[in-house]
């Protein structure tokens, strides 16, 4: 494998610290899987019941992030993730068929300002590729195919799940390659899952940067477990029964499992179930019954999940490339509570079939984001708080392997350690444009055990709500609520507000916010305050 004269010179300019270096030929591969409205404790590695076998096995093999934090929404999670950005200076403070002309931060698609890990890395003579929900504003020009990506196969917006199946306005079409076709083209079989069809052709991709002989980075953005949630029938029928226990004692259990785990600290206590949530025990045996069913769904597409992660897995272990690739897993945002207590179901045909249309609501989410409080949209732990799992054979070492680690990290730092393995450039312009510098650290020294170096505060703001994190305290809003203050390291749960007894560090943090805010294109939230949870809020 062979570098451009610029990246070798970067290297050889960054490159004296011998453990911070990589040869050219060593270069590795990059595998970033983002799946998509996924819960802190959903998979087995973060507390989940869900039989995750898969995925135990990436994270006893590798590094568990447990502070790993995303964008609390789609779309600026997917803006944030490929660009090493914060949403807004992406041009995606919000989600891409939002465009406020007079906005400086929400233009409904990736601005010029702002370079693709696709780009950077096509630049430093890497093979790019992805599959899935692109959902970056596809419909006003940015497309996959525009930003740095050879190879792709995606929707636009959407989640599509079946070739067959009751559609959602722009999820009723794939793009191979650019090229626009329908869902049930004999070029993509018959009878998929598009859980599996993502993974799938994503192995094809590999196939082509191993035939062109060069280093690979995929991008799989499953759109699995957003809703509409739908699974394959047998893989539901397994788990119809084992939800009847309830959330409060699911809650229970996914809590004790984290604390023996590690991945929590006895100081923080499970945060209450909120008052709109309601007990397991007064729910009516018939809406007991309908919302176990939800939750089998919802439970077979995590299944499904783990099962497209050993596809890759062992694919890239059969391609002789496994050892040499970094596989980074993670969620988008945390569990959603659209739909309200009641969550949705709707819809021809059986709960989760290709014709109902079912949400998880609330009551559901609470328990996907356990131990946490609130849930995607919010700026709480439970909707900024993701599984990440780093798995990297040649490069993580022997007695890191099954290692939790506990320094935070951000969406931002993935651009940071794409750049910093591949021994890129990251530019200062592209295509004639000023790009946005930076925002991340790398993450390759938290993988080793290792300080990130982590010399700013990280920042949040979606739909008006707001927070900090610098070192272990968070200053965190709800839209139109007052500021309150948190000890991360003793209450990551959030439940003593600290600002009274320490207005004066509230004070900094809120000013050190406000400058982020100017600096990174963050508008005024115009509202409205996301308290609508939806569809088909009925009584329960």
């Amino acid at each position: 494998m062979t570098r451009s004269p610029t990246a070798l010179l970067a290297f050889l300019i960054a490159g004296f610290g011998p453990a911070l270096t990589v040869l050219a030929a060593d270069r590795p591969n990059i595998v970033v899987v983002l799946v998509d409205d996924l819960g802190f404790s959903d998979i087995g590695p973060y507390g989940g019941e869900v039989p995750t076998p898969n995925l135990d096995r990436l994270a006893a093999r590798g590094v568990r992030f447990t502070q790993a934090y995303n964008a609390a929404r789609c779309s600026p999670t997917r803006a944030s993730l490929l660009t090493g950005l914060y949403p807004h200076q992406a041009g995606m403070g919000w989600l891409d068929n939002r465009v406020e002309p007079k906005s400086k931060g929400i233009h409904g698609r990736l601005l010029p300002r702002a370079v693709t890990i696709a780009e950077v890395l096509h630049d430093a003579g890497y093979f790019t590729a992805m599959t899935g929900k692109w959902h970056l504003g596809q419909q006003h020009g940015c497309t996959p195919w525009h930003r740095g990506f050879d190879r792709s196969l995606n929707s636009r917006y959407g989640e599509v799940y079946f070739p067959k199946e009751a559609d959602r306005p722009g999820t009723e079409k794939l793009y191979l390659n650019g090229k626009e076709l329908p869902k049930d083209s004999p070029v993509f079989g018959t009878d998929w899952y598009s859980t599996d069809l993502f993974t799938e052709w994503g192995l094809k991709f590999v196939d082509e940067a191993q035939a062109d002989n060069k280093p690979f980075f995929l991008y799989i953005a499953q759109g699995a477990v957003h809703f509409p949630l739908r699974a394959p029938a047998e893989t539901i029928a397994k788990y119809k029964g084992r939800y009847l226990k309830g959330w409060d004692t699911l809650r229970d259990q996914r809590y004790a499992k984290q604390l023996s785990l590690g991945l929590i600290d006895s100081k923080w206590p499970l945060a209450p179930r909120p008052a709109d949530v309601p007990t397991w025990e007064s729910r009516a045996a018939d809406r007991q019954q309908r919302f176990d069913e939800i939750m089998a769904v919802y439970a077979a597409m995590i299944e499904r999940i783990d099962v497209a992660m050993g596809s890759l897995v062992d694919g890239l272990e059969k391609r002789g490339v496994l050892d040499n690739t970094l596989i980074l897993f993670l969620s988008d945002n945390g569990g959603n509570a659209e739909g309200g207590p009641p969550g949705v179901t709707r819809g021809e045909g059986p709960i989760g079939g290709p014709q109902s249309y079912v949400l998880l609501g609330m009551d559901w989410a609470t328990l996907a984001n356990t131990p946490f409080r609130r849930y995607k949209h919010f700026t709480h732990e439970g909707g900024i708080s993701t599984p990440l799992i780093a798995h990297w054979p040649s490069g993580i070492p022997a007695e890191r392997r099954g290692a939790l680690e506990k320094q935070p990290v951000h969406l931002i730092d993935v651009m940071a350690t794409a750049v910093d393995l591949a021994g890129a450039t990251y530019p200062r312009e592209f295509d004639g444009h000023a790009i946005e510098p930076m925002q991340g650290v790398s993450l390759r020294p938290g993988m080793l055990g290792k300080p990130i170096g982590r010399a700013e505060p990280i920042c949040w703001e979606h739909e008006g709500n707001k927070a900090i994190r610098d070192g272990k305290w968070k200053l965190v809003l709800r839209h139109k609520q007052p500021w309150q203050l948190f000890d991360m390291d003793a209450d990551r749960t959030e439940l003593h507000d600290l600002v009274e007894k320490q207005p004066e560090l509230a004070a900094k943090l809120e000013d050190a916010w406000n400058g982020w805010a100017r600096r990174t294109f963050v508008d005024e939230w115009p509202g409205p305050d996301h308290t609508d949870w939806g569809e088909d809020i009925k009584p329960r």
